[in-house]
C-alpha cells in the first residue's frame, strides 16, 4: 500500500521545507542571527500554541457535528437575531478554503438559509481565531478586540444590505 500526501498537506509542507532551508542558509550565513531567528520562533510557538490547540479542537468539533441541513435549520429569517448570532460563530471557527465552503452554502440556502446569513457567514471568516493571538502579539489587545467586534458588527451590517438588496 503506498501513502500518499493529500493535495491539501503539501503546500504547508513545502512552506515549512522552505522555511527550514532558509533558516539553515541564514544560520551559515551568520549563526548568531541564526539562532537569534530561531529563539524567535521557539517564543513565539510557545505564545500561540494553547491557543491554537483549542481553536484546532473546536474547529474540529464543528466540522463533525455541524451539516448544511442542521445549519440552514437555524440560518432562517424567522429568529434574524439567532441567525445573526450562529452565522458569525460559523463564519469565525469555519475552516479551509473559501471555494469549498459554496457548494454547502448554496446547500444551505436552498435548504431554507437567508442570504443575510449567507452573507454573515462568509464576511465573519476574515476573522480567524487562530491568527488572533499574532493579532495580540503584533497590535496589542486593545487593537485586536475592536477590530474584531467591529467585523463582526459590519458583517451584520453586511447581511441586512445584503437582504434587503437581493
Amino acid at each position: 500500500m503506498k501513502f500518499k500526501i493529500p493535495k491539501e498537506i503539501k503546500k504547508p509542507m513545502i512552506f515549512l521545507l522552505i522555511t527550514i532551508l532558509l533558516l539553515i542558509i541564514v544560520y551559515f550565513l551568520n549563526p548568531d542571527k541564526g539562532l537569534l531567528v530561531l529563539k524567535a520562533s521557539y517564543s513565539l510557538l510557545l505564545k500561540i500554541l494553547p491557543v491554537m490547540l483549542i481553536v484546532i479542537l473546536l474547529m474540529g468539533l464543528f466540522n463533525m457535528f455541524i451539516t448544511p441541513k442542521k445549519l440552514a435549520k437555524h440560518l432562517g429569517k424567522e429568529k434574524p437575531v439567532k441567525a445573526w448570532l450562529i452565522s458569525s460563530i460559523a463564519g469565525i471557527i469555519s475552516s479551509g478554503p473559501i471555494y469549498l465552503w459554496y457548494p454547502l452554502l448554496a446547500e444551505a440556502r436552498e435548504k431554507g438559509a437567508s442570504n443575510s446569513s449567507i452573507t454573515i457567514f462568509l464576511y465573519n471568516r476574515a476573522v480567524k481565531p487562530a491568527l488572533l493571538p499574532l493579532m495580540v502579539f503584533y497590535f496589542g489587545i486593545a487593537y485586536t478586540v475592536v477590530l474584531t467586534i467591529v467585523m463582526i458588527l459590519v458583517g451584520g451590517l453586511q447581511g441586512y444590505l445584503i437582504e434587503k438588496i437581493v
